[in-house]
């Protein structure tokens, strides 16, 4: 199991993987209990900054200078098979019903970004909880929902969701608080 994996596996609900663009942001992000997190090409600093999972957006070759444990791909066998080689950890991100099957079919991955496309006029909260409902059991599924609400967060985790990525700067207000203890 991956480090980004067993981050999202192990907690008691939906964990969240905040986007940063630097260290000083990744730094904030862990400060205010993020679970993981989530870089592009030109995060300066990230890893130095932070020692959470790291899931990258971007080139392979790339993922692999920022020290990252997971890589976001397109649902294609090439692109697999190039971060697989490199030993990252594959993120599939499908946006539709097609996409998942046929990524299901062809990769089989354990880890899965549920994503809606932000041009569309359909509600992301609903695209993403209709695409889980095809998600099957023993998978991990992240829903990239940037701009999530605390009510979202609890949708999504009601709803079976494992992790979501924001780029929220309140990442506490997201974060499930702790059940009390019985």
């Amino acid at each position: 199991m991956s480090r980004l994996s067993q981050a999202i596996a192990e907690g008691d609900g939906i964990s969240v993987l905040v986007e940063v663009a630097d260290g000083p942001a990744a730094d904030a992000a862990e400060k205010q209990g993020a679970d993981g997190l989530v870089a592009r090409r030109g995060s300066a600093g990230v890893r130095a900054a932070s020692q959470l999972p790291l899931l990258f957006v971007g080139a392979a070759g790339d993922a692999l200078g920022a020290a990252a444990d997971a890589l976001v791909i397109s649902p294609d066998p090439a692109a697999w098979e190039e971060a697989r080689g490199l030993g990252l950890d594959c993120v599939v991100r499908v946006s539709d019903s097609d996409d998942l099957a046929r990524t299901l079919e062809e990769l089989d991955p354990e880890l899965i970004l549920l994503s809606a496309d932000p041009e569309s006029d359909e509600d992301s909260l609903e695209k993403l909880l209709a695409l889980l409902h095809d998600v099957p059991a023993g998978k991990l599924a992240i829903a990239e929902l940037r701009d999530a609400s605390a009510h979202d967060v609890a949708e999504l985790e009601r709803a079976g969701v494992d992790a979501v990525v924001v780029t929220s700067s309140d990442i506490a207000a997201l974060v499930p608080a702790e059940p009390p203890e019985v």
